[in-house]
């Protein structure tokens, strides 16, 4: 007897007027999570859509300030989605009020608008036909700005009521307001506080530890120690003073300081300061020394392309995000730091169904920025994602087990149809991930296919449909018609943009949608993505073209 299928439903107690206090506060607290998990996860989908398919230099467009505003937004919104999550755990008092309206909230217009907008974002990619965005950077300032709005007052009326918003920001006399704007501010204020840290010495210690650290990888370590240039195999590059970790230990102390303020009220100022600043900055230089090393070896022995436009882009503020949660974890597990020590609350996400919708998928749009920054195609560092996945997996089983069984025949047919249509339509292959494969040892070949085939026919279908169709499609669905469109349709372009394909990977989604509509289960779905992929991941096998899995 099969279990019932996978439901994004409120449990029984919670339900009603019945509901406690403590009920509605956790329900909330869940809430928010969730749906910060998601918008995180939209942010770095929109980052690596624009990495892959978009190429724009900001020197060129005539709006060099306007550029790099805009090219800045994904860090600034990263920034606030951490600090208001940090607001809500340091403030219970002050959020009591929003996280009883947020409990129960359903706002299914707010929804439409906030992925309207996320859609909104993604036109320019579509006007410019995946070729170089500076060409009509005029023309798409506007989809981008509107679509930042649409998808930011969408998402605030999503997590709750504007009225909720309103009376949280009233009741603490709009203190709340400079706090945000410092969020906002961080990447302004740490390029501002660089001169603080303008030191020559730090610069030539940097310059040290970098050739040491290559040192471990090669015998070739080419140096300059006059014009602090290092290198390896005649890939070079020049430590400056804004390379020396200047920018790292600015971000730290903007950092520390807004998580000092947020939480003056719990955390012992004196022992913070001094335990954890040092640690920040340290932890930050050793990391800066690692980024630079990093680039040197994958400019020297992978792509120098890749390692100027690619690692050079996201390393940074990748390892920053790093350190920053680590630096959080630190200090609420370090009790000693408080004026109360607090037993850190655990969350049961083993048998939690949302979490299993949503938290694979931020893993997996996590390591896929990772593997983007490092590799010259990311087909070559799949296997790193079907590891995390297989690890995540294995930790929210307990749900995934839940779901029903065994598909008829109709997800059958409509993942061959899928898989054959996605073959047919293949464009051109990728050339450096073909040489790459060609070339690799047998043993090595043979481990990477089978991660590569394992990950792309059981583990994505899983954890995409999960959350396209597990959830997305669930909670925009309603009982109207425009409703189920409306979810139909945002659940499929988001697919669609995600794989970069938009005609094949939409009508692909919109199949999948009516796999999981025809009789309420994801399992259903998945079981016919498994089919296309496993089609797609033959093919590739047999014509030695792995870039046909995309």
């Amino acid at each position: 007897m099969s279990a019932p299928d996978f439901r994004l439903t409120v449990p029984p107690n919670v339900k009603g007027r019945s509901m406690t206090l403590a009920q509605t506060h956790n329900l909330s607290r869940f809430r928010v999570a969730k749906l910060a998990a998601i918008f995180v996860a939209e942010l770095l989908a929109v980052a690596v859509v624009y990495q892959f398919f978009a190429q724009i230099e900001c020197h060129l467009t005539g709006s060099q300030t306007t550029c790099d505003f805009l090219r800045s937004l994904v860090a600034r919104a990263l920034v606030l989605v951490a600090v208001s999550a940090i607001l809500i755990q340091a403030r219970p008092v002050l959020f009591a009020g929003f996280m009883r309206h947020a409990a129960g909230h359903s706002a299914p217009i707010a929804r439409v608008v906030h992925f309207g907008g996320v859609a909104l974002l993604l036109v320019p990619l579509i006007m410019a036909g995946g070729g170089n965005l500076g060409a009509i950077f005029g023309a798409a300032v506007f989809p981008w700005v509107a679509g930042a709005g649409l998808a930011l007052v969408g998402g605030l009326l999503w997590a709750a009521p504007w009225q909720a918003w309103a009376a949280v920001v009233v009741q603490d006399h709009y203190a709340l307001l400079p706090i945000l704007l410092a969020a906002a501010l961080v990447p302004d204020l740490a390029e501002l506080a660089l001169p603080l840290w303008d030191w020559q010495a730090l610069t030539t210690a940097t310059f040290m530890a970098v050739a040491g650290f290559l040192r471990l990888f090669s015998t070739a370590v080419e140096v300059a120690p006059v014009d602090y240039v290092v290198g390896v195999d005649g890939f070079l590059v020049h430590i400056a003073r804004q390379c020396s970790g200047v920018e790292g230990f600015a971000l730290v102390t903007a950092f520390v300081a807004l998580y000092a303020f947020i939480f003056r009220g719990e955390v012992r100022q004196l022992r913070f300061w001094l335990v954890i600043l040092p640690l920040g900055l340290l932890l930050s230089w050793i990391l800066n020394v690692v980024r630079i090393g990093a680039l040197v070896l994958i400019g020297a022995h992978v792509s120098p392309e890749l390692a100027v436009n690619g690692f050079h882009s996201y390393a940074g503020w990748l390892f920053f995000t790093v350190l920053a949660f680590a630096l959080i974890w630190f200090v609420q597990m370090a009790g000693w730091l408080h004026y109360r020590a607090t037993e850190p609350t655990q969350i049961p996400l083993r048998r939690d169904p949302v979490a299993a919708a949503i938290v694979p998928f931020v893993v997996f749009m996590v390591v896929s920025t990772f593997i983007a920054a490092i590799f010259p195609s990311p087909g070559l560092g799949f296997p790193l994602i079907t590891v995390a996945l297989m690890a995540v997996t294995a930790v929210l089983w307990p749900v995934y087990r839940t779901l029903s069984g065994r598909p008829d025949l109709v997800p059958v047919i409509a993942g061959g149809v899928v898989g054959v249509l996605w073959v047919l339509t293949a464009p051109s292959p990728d050339l450096m991930l073909e040489t790459a494969v060609a070339t690799m040892p047998t043993m090595v070949f043979a481990v990477w296919a089978g991660l590569r085939i394992l990950g792309t026919v059981i583990f994505v279908p899983l954890v995409e449909e999960m959350f396209f169709r597990g959830y997305v499609l669930q909670r925009l669905d309603g009982t109207n018609l425009w409703q189920r469109s409306a979810a139909v349709l945002v659940s499929s372009l988001a697919f669609a943009a995600l794989h970069g394909r938009w005609i094949e990977a939409g009508l692909a989604g919109l199949l999948f949608a009516g796999l999981m509509l025809r009789r309420g289960r994801v399992a259903d779905a998945i079981w016919g993505h498994i089919i296309a992929n496993a089609i797609v991941a033959g093919a590739a096998f047999a014509q030695r073209e792995w870039s046909l899995i995309s």
